[in-house]
């Protein structure tokens, strides 16, 4: 890969991939269960493919997302990945999640995750959303102390307003900063947290750049999801609504043929363009690895950028932004 394809946060000395793999799906929870064998052959195809970045999360799985990490990186390839994972959400026996950053709770999952990840540091700590009943400068003092004990390098913050990280800044600096990022769910992101990283020199850590694969350009109208898949509660999933998404995918596609290019290549060559900004590319098979490098090595022009604006403005003048997603506070 090129030097442009890679990008470098604060506090890690290794500069990373501007794609991460990103391991929701592989956890199995809301994405039909897990698949443990074809996911290590997911984690290694993207090794191979020079991924060098993966981001999980506890609540993936409830821990099965890094177990699966850990021993996929097993024999010696730990020391060649940047392992980025999170906490703050914590969940009930029956897996009701809800959010919780005391700084008890934040000294435990650090722990927690370390054996799961079966590492000695992580190299990335985000706090997955804010902690409405604790203060996050609380969240903040604790992580600061374990990067000061060398149990983690670099400290992120995701799902987190203006007002959050500034307080939290006030303690401990932040090297990343994880929204929700794509051509469908920008308004929050472009209007607060890319001009908030471009003054503090934070990475940006877009997750959902595919729209949970409504951008990779193979869903049709027919497309169903089941009961335990995310998207079967996502309201740009249900008619009518996903009819005109997936006419504005069908529009974005011409642009991307004519760069010879997948659907795919240009959501995320899109994020990209945008700033200091790396994209999660969410996966669970080996196959879905194949196409990373077609968003390397090129760049939307001005004219593309303002036909895909139009093309927006046509079909989703409305954009549903992922607020669904957000997990509950603690009782």
């Amino acid at each position: 890969m090129k030097t442009a394809d890679r990008i470098t946060i604060e506090g890690i000395d290794k500069p990373v991939t501007r794609i991460a793999l990103g391991t929701w799906a592989i956890g199995g929870w809301m994405w039909g269960g897990p698949d443990d064998d074809n996911a290590i052959r997911t984690i290694h195809r993207a090794l191979d493919n020079g991924i060098n970045f993966i981001d999980t999360a506890p609540v993936y799985g409830f821990g099965h997302s890094e177990e699966v990490i850990g021993r996929a990186l097993e024999g010696g390839r730990r020391k060649d990945v940047v392992l980025a994972t999170k906490l703050g959400l914590a969940w009930t026996d029956d897996h009701k999640v809800y959010r919780d950053s005391r700084p008890e709770r934040v000294r435990q999952e650090v722990e927690a995750s370390l054996r799961r990840l079966k590492t000695d540091v992580i190299d990335l700590e985000q706090v997955h959303w804010p902690d409405g009943k604790t203060p996050v400068e609380d969240t903040a003092h604790e992580l600061e102390k374990l990067r000061q004990e060398g149990k983690i390098r670099a400290i992120g913050v995701s799902n987190f307003s203006v007002k959050d990280m500034d307080s939290f800044a006030a303690i401990t600096s932040i090297s990343t900063i994880q929204p929700p990022y794509n051509l469908f769910e920008r308004v929050t992101t472009e209007r607060d947290i890319l001009p908030y990283a471009k003054a503090h020199k934070a990475i940006v850590m877009a997750y959902g750049p595919l729209c949970r694969g409504l951008l990779a350009g193979k869903m049709t109208g027919e497309t169903r999801f089941p009961k335990d898949d995310l998207r079967s509660s996502d309201p740009k999933f249900q008619p009518p609504v996903f009819d005109r998404y997936l006419a504005a995918v069908e529009a974005l596609t011409a642009i991307a043929a004519r760069h010879d290019k997948s659907m795919l290549a240009l959501a995320i060559r899109w994020v990209l363009d945008q700033g200091p900004t790396v994209a999660l590319w969410g996966a669970r098979k080996p196959e879905q690895i194949d196409g990373i490098d077609d968003a390397f090595g090129w760049e939307l022009s001005a004219q593309d950028q303002n036909e895909i604006e139009a093309i927006l403005r046509a079909h989703v003048p409305d954009p549903i932004e992922p607020d669904f997603m957000a997990p509950p506070q603690r009782g």
